[in-house]
């Protein structure tokens, strides 16, 4: 009884654990219930607020920016004149300082020289030619003897020719100074009017600036000017001299006028500024960029340029105050890429509307 009493025990309980187990693997069969979806608030839309600006006063300069570099006032570009012959010596180096007169180089004219010689020999027997005419002058006809004075007179031109065209092969320093720059070598083949050398005086360094047409027209002689040298600093001063226009500048000279060619660059050719406390160990070639103040204006009524609004030949501006936003014309006078100048229609303290 006992032994059956137990078993039931058992066989009951394992029914019950049974059924636990199917009605859990059945409630895991169940969709699971949905939950409520949190939807996020909707804020309302915001209207940006424009900018609101201060009428201000301030100085107002127009200025006209060029990128210059430090040149010589008494510079010059050397050539030869003599075209298609080698360069036979160089006796300088760059950076070489040179006296007034001194030979820079010579070209190989050894034909010319030759050629020069065997000219005077022949030209001593029309000497003794000549001479036996003027002793039968009186014995030959007038207008014979006025021909053959004159062939004389041509031939002894050609020898002075021929001796000027030879010293043409000699080139020498204009005046002293330093050699800056030098564009060939020993043995080259020399092009007329090409640049062989620049010398220049050192001592006189100043600022200038090569204008373009527009630049130009908006310049006058002493208008202030700041200069500004990297490395260096910046300093004041006043344009000197306007460069030459272009119209009127020539070439060196007799170079054949190609238009192609690269004219060598000249004092002349550059505005000049005087600056103040520029120091005196500067290197030619060093560039510096120069701000021309064309136009000052002092205690301008100005505004930004993002306040300033335009409906045809109409110009205005938004301003705010106690009573609200209104329209106001407005007469602009200078501007700037950061302020406009206000000649009329505006009060320094008053708000402006910005874009």
């Amino acid at each position: 009884m006992k032994w059956w009493t137990e078993s039931l025990f058992k066989n009951t309980m394992v029914a019950v654990m049974s059924v636990s187990l199917l009605f859990a693997s059945g409630c895991s069969l169940l969709p699971a219930e949905e939950e409520e979806e949190v939807l996020p608030e909707i804020a309302p839309p915001q209207i940006a607020k424009k900018p609101e600006y201060e009428v201000t006063t301030a100085t107002l300069e127009t200025k006209v920016q060029v990128i210059g570099k430090l040149i010589s006032l008494e510079e010059e570009t050397l050539f030869f004149t003599l075209d298609g012959k080698h360069l036979k010596q160089l006796y300088v180096k760059a950076g070489e300082t040179v006296k007034a007169g001194q030979v820079i180089g010579e070209l190989d004219v050894d034909d010319l020289a030759k050629a020069l010689r065997m000219d005077k020999l022949a030209f001593k027997k029309e000497e003794i030619a000549m001479k036996e005419t003027l002793r039968a002058r009186d014995e030959m006809d007038p207008i014979e003897f006025e021909e053959k004075s004159i062939a004389f007179e041509e031939r002894k031109q050609a020898l002075v020719d021929k001796e000027a065209e030879i010293a043409k092969a000699t080139l020498t320093a204009p005046f002293g100074g330093t050699i800056v720059t030098l564009n060939v070598q020993k043995g080259d083949l020399i092009k007329a009017y090409a640049p062989i050398a620049i010398v220049a005086d050192t001592s006189k360094i100043t600022a200038a600036a090569k204008l373009t047409k527009t630049e130009l027209e908006k310049i006058a002689v002493g208008l202030e000017v700041s200069a500004n040298i990297s490395n260096v600093g910046t300093f004041k001063g006043k344009v000197k001299l306007l460069p030459v226009k272009a119209e009127d500048q020539t070439g060196n000279g007799g170079g054949g006028g190609n238009s192609g060619e690269v004219k060598p660059e000249r004092p002349e050719d550059f505005m000049i500024v005087d600056l103040t406390d520029l120091p005196k160990n500067l290197n030619r070639g060093t560039p510096l960029s120069i701000n021309i103040i064309t136009k000052r204006t002092v205690n301008a009524i100005v505004i930004p340029p993002s306040t300033l609004r335009s409906i045809g030949s109409r110009t205005y501006v938004q301003v705010i105050d106690a009573d609200g936003k209104r329209e106001v014309d407005v007469e602009v006078g200078q501007q700037t890429a950061t302020q406009i100048e206000i000649l009329q229609g505006l009060t320094p303290g008053q708000k402006v509307v910005g874009r």
